[in-house]
């Protein structure tokens, strides 16, 4: 994963979104502050409208999507994450709010702009595949090209480039019906992403899959964004998938954004029980990285040199048969580490302060 920084000018951004439905909807709508209000503010506003019979899928939502960075929305069923997704897409329309790519609001832009928006600049992968059973792979992969207007030959070349990203060359004359449920979401993948997308939007796309394809499937889209560097929203209710593939993350509940940062600053500092729930039973290992654990002292000569980066769990093998350890580069100094500082932060929960540096 190779996001921007957070000085970066946001690719994306969703600004105080609300989505109401139902009884008095409408008439709710001079109480909402586009500006923005205080996080207790919009509860109570929100809790006053359901008094009321109406429904809030979204309340008060803002946060923003970096050029080249993986941003992960989670959350229980009902806590509002696909509503936003589709929100940002104008799939389902905002009550209140703005939704910015590359500062244009979307919800200011005319039908036929957004018709144009969707076609050249987003991509969208839902959990359903959603693909046309009487068309072949190359067929389904090529079909929305065909929508914006592209001629036979740069249509079909397209599509094979995509094809082959995906690691389907040889199935582009199957039909949808010969495909297994993995390859059908490569179809998928390979179709939004044959538009040249410049947001991608991810909705649950994984979790119809077996837990073997679905990792498989993981390891694969990881790779496509180590070489694409697409703008990425992913929805999810798995936090362990969310902690292989996130950035940043945010966690939603009851159509609000709970809290807002990096999987492992989420972990260590959970804002509320709700989101200690989501993350309790997570392996350190699997969060820690090696310029987390290493100590302060310089490794001896000529041992094995890792990006402070590279996760704890990738190393242990390694350091199993590695007395010596590892050197890990943090900025342009060496530091030692060694299956003795691993297991010294694991017992501690990584409870101290020196444990775990940005």
């Amino acid at each position: 994963m190779t996001a921007s920084s957070p000085t970066s000018t946001p690719k994306l951004s969703c600004k105080h979104v609300w989505k109401l439905y139902g009884k008095g909807a409408d008439q709710h709508l001079r109480n909402i502050d586009v500006a923005g209000q205080g996080a207790a503010e919009a509860r109570d506003l929100a809790q006053s409208i359901r008094d009321e019979g109406g429904i809030v899928a979204s309340t008060d939502v803002s946060f923003d999507v970096l050029p080249g960075e993986i941003f992960v929305i989670m959350g229980l069923s009902g806590s509002g994450k696909s509503t936003i997704v589709r929100c940002l897409s104008r799939l389902v329309e905002p009550t209140a709010g703005e939704i910015l790519l590359d500062g244009e609001d979307l919800l200011k832009v005319s039908s036929k702009e957004l018709i144009d928006i969707r076609r050249h600049k987003m991509g969208m992968v839902f959990q359903s595949f959603g693909l046309m059973p009487h068309l072949n792979v190359l067929e389904n992969v090529a079909f929305p090209l065909k929508l914006q207007g592209l001629g036979d030959k740069e249509r079909l070349e397209r599509a094979k480039r995509v094809i082959s990203l995906v690691g389907l060359e040889g199935r582009e004359s199957s039909f949808p019906s010969q495909l297994s449920g993995g390859q059908q979401q490569r179809v998928g993948i390979a179709r939004s992403l044959a538009v040249e997308p410049e947001v991608w939007f991810l909705d649950e796309p994984f979790s119809a899959l077996d837990p073997l394809i679905r990792r498989q499937m993981q390891d694969e889209f990881l790779r496509l964004q180590q070489e694409l560097h697409k703008s990425i929203v992913f929805i999810t209710h798995d936090f362990l998938e969310a902690l292989r593939i996130a950035d940043r993350m945010a966690i939603m509940k009851d159509g609000a954004v709970v809290q807002i940062g990096r999987p492992v600053d989420l972990i260590l500092n959970p804002v509320d029980d709700y989101v200690r729930e989501f993350t309790k039973d997570v392996p350190w290992e699997l969060i820690l990285t090696a310029g987390d654990v290493a100590s302060g002292n310089a490794p001896p000569a000529g041992i094995k040199e890792v990006p402070a980066s590279t996760n704890v769990a990738d190393l242990l093998p390694y350091l199993a048969s590695h007395d010596s350890g590892v050197a890990v580069r943090k900025d342009d100094t060496l530091v030692h580490m060694t299956s003795q500082n691993v297991i010294a932060a694991l017992a501690s929960g990584v409870s101290d302060a020196s444990a775990v540096k940005d």
